[in-house]
């Protein structure tokens, strides 16, 4: 049996989505997810007001269009 502060702090642990992109605050670190796998790792450069597109910051030259349509999900990472 595993202790339980072992479990709690393991970096796989699940995170919720957020639901709700205008939630999200610019500088944010956020995962997008896709059919379970991780396709993108970055920083919240800007969410549009209506909460259907966000732009990632990856890199230094590296920006990232998200759409809400396409089906991913957003969590805090």
């Amino acid at each position: 049996m595993k202790a339980r502060g072992a479990v709690l702090t393991r970096r796989g642990a699940y995170q919720a989505p957020v639901e709700n992109w205008t939630q999200l605050a610019v500088g944010e670190v956020v995962e997008v997810v896709r059919h379970a796998q991780v396709v993108a790792r970055g920083t919240v450069e800007e969410v549009s007001l209506s909460g259907n597109v966000l732009w990632l910051v990856a890199g230094a030259h590296d920006r990232q269009l998200c759409l809400k349509s396409d089906g991913v999900i957003v969590r805090r990472g």
